[in-house]
C-alpha cells in the first residue's frame, strides 16, 4: 500500500479528540485534527449519538483504512471509566460498520512510542508530535490536548505498523546505537551543528 490513511480517536463524553494522518511512502503527514465538544449537551445518550455522528463523518469524508483508538486506562472513578467505555465502544461501532480494521492503544503505551515515557504530560506529547511531523505552532494555537492526544495515537499506530513491517531501514532496533543509525530522523540531538 503507497499510501494510508489513520483516524486517530481519543475518546471521552466530554471532549473526543480526533486526528487523521497520511502515510505516503512511510512519511506521516498531518491531514485534520479538532475536538468535538460535548460538555454542553446534559444527556449522555445524546453525547454518544453525537460522538458516532462525528465519526460517521470523518470516516465518511477522510475514507480511513484504519482507526487508531486510545483504549480505556484503569485508575479513573468507576462511572468515568464506565462512560469512556462507551464512548470507545460507540467509536468503534462506526468503523467496524465500515470494516476498518481496528487498534487500541493504552495511554501509556502512546507516551512511550511518542516521547519515550510512559509518565509523559500532554503538553510533552503535543511538543514531540509537533516537532516529529515537523508542524508549525500556528496550527497548534487553540488546539486542545484531546486533538493532539488523538494525532499522537495515530502516529503511534503509525510507528507500531511501519515496525511490522519488518523494513530494513525502520526496523526493531537491537540496540540505542542501531536505533539511532536507522532513525536519524527521529533523533534530535542538541549538539550537531546545523
Amino acid at each position: 500500500m503507497d499510501e494510508k490513511y489513520i483516524l486517530g480517536i481519543d475518546p471521552g463524553t466530554n471532549v473526543m479528540g480526533y486526528a487523521v494522518l497520511l502515510v505516503e511512502e512511510r512519511k506521516p503527514k498531518l491531514v485534520v485534527m479538532g475536538v468535538l465538544s460535548l460538555s454542553k449537551i446534559e444527556n449522555h445518550y445524546v453525547r454518544l449519538r453525537r460522538i458516532h455522528d462525528c465519526t460517521i463523518q470523518l470516516i465518511n469524508e477522510y475514507h480511513p483504512d484504519e482507526l487508531a483508538i486510545e483504549s480505556p486506562f484503569v485508575g479513573i472513578n468507576p462511572n468515568s471509566l464506565i462512560k469512556l467505555c462507551r464512548a470507545q465502544g460507540v467509536v468503534i461501532s462506526a468503523a467496524v460498520v465500515h470494516d476498518i480494521p481496528i487498534f487500541e492503544y493504552p495511554p501509556a503505551k502512546v507516551k512511550i512510542s511518542i516521547v519515550g515515557n510512559g509518565n509523559a504530560s500532554k503538553e510533552q506529547v503535543a511538543e514531540m508530535v509537533k516537532r516529529e511531523l515537523q508542524l508549525t505552532d500556528e496550527l497548534f494555537e487553540g488546539q486542545k490536548l484531546d486533538a493532539t492526544d488523538a494525532l499522537a495515537i495515530a502516529l503511534a499506530h503509525h510507528y507500531a505498523t511501519s515496525r511490522q513491517l519488518g523494513s530494513s531501514s525502520k526496523g526493531c532496533a537491537k540496540s540505542w546505537k542501531d536505533f539511532v543509525s536507522h532513525n536519524s530522523d527521529r533523533v534530535n540531538d542538541p549538539y550537531k551543528k546545523k
